[in-house]
């Protein structure tokens, strides 16, 4: 009998802890999930690009600006456009160079971020198909001379290098290409956001005069390692909520 007394002096003091913890736990949840929204915000987003900005500030002959923008479409999916103008020089050793124009990128990105509460960060994959039109402009080459012709010695005979300063333009180029894009975006401060995307670039076409190359194409970058070129861009950008939309609730799981 002394045995059941001291078990169930045990037990009632026991069984009114475990049912306070259960009253915490519920109102524990019960405000969790009183504080889940119940809509999305939707509206677009607009940036710049922070790369191509300061690099013109501390590079000589580089001038570039890009504006970014997206619109979300739903959970997922928003559609992505990048817009921009470049002036750059290029002087090398051989060869000096300007390319001036303005490209245009469109597609779409979606988000593989499951955002906790009311996040709207973003871990993403996406698409652009992209175009660009621009003059390029000779200013200067250099020819390397070497004779072969021996001298009394055996060996060859070499001249100065001799600079021709050209001025040539060619107008009226252009070129199209697609990107694969992956990136990041996150929230700062209300509204406010920073990124951060890499690009692998793949030339569908180049319109190029006959005797000059596109060595530099606004938008896609260098080509001198063929039709695969890489890009990236640092962006800050403000989002412009426009409305909201009821939260997408995922099917329950069918039971097999």
């Amino acid at each position: 009998m002394l045995k059941y007394i001291f078990s169930l002096i045990l037990f009632v003091p026991l069984a009114a802890i475990s049912q306070e913890l259960r009253v915490e736990q519920a109102d524990t949840v019960q405000a969790a999930v009183s504080v889940v929204p119940t809509q999305q915000r939707y509206g677009l987003r607009v940036g710049v690009d922070l790369h191509r900005l300061s690099r013109s500030f501390y590079q000589d002959g580089y001038r570039a600006l890009e504006l970014t923008g997206d619109y979300r479409i739903n959970k997922k999916i928003y559609a992505a456009a990048e817009l921009g103008n470049v002036d750059y020089t290029d002087d090398d050793s051989r060869l000096n160079f300007t390319t001036k124009g303005s490209y245009l990128k469109v597609g779409f990105d979606y988000n593989a971020y499951e955002n906790w509460l009311d996040m709207e960060n973003m871990i993403y994959v996406g698409f652009r198909y992209s175009f660009s039109t621009f003059n390029q402009t000779l200013n200067s080459y250099t020819i390397y001379q070497n004779s072969d012709v021996g001298n009394s010695e055996g060996q060859g005979n070499y001249f100065e290098d001799v600079t021709v300063q050209s001025g040539e333009k060619f107008s009226g180029l252009s070129a199209h290409w697609i990107e694969l894009v992956g990136g990041v975006k996150a929230e700062l401060f209300s509204n406010l956001f920073m990124g951060f995307s890499v690009r692998l670039n793949g030339l569908v076409s180049n319109k190029k005069p006959a005797t000059f190359d596109n060595l530099y194409i606004p938008g896609f970058n260098r080509t001198y390692d063929g039709n695969i070129g890489v890009g990236f861009n640092y962006t800050l950008s403000y989002f412009i909520p426009l409305y909201k939309k009821a939260l997408q609730k995922d099917p329950p799981a069918t039971k097999k």
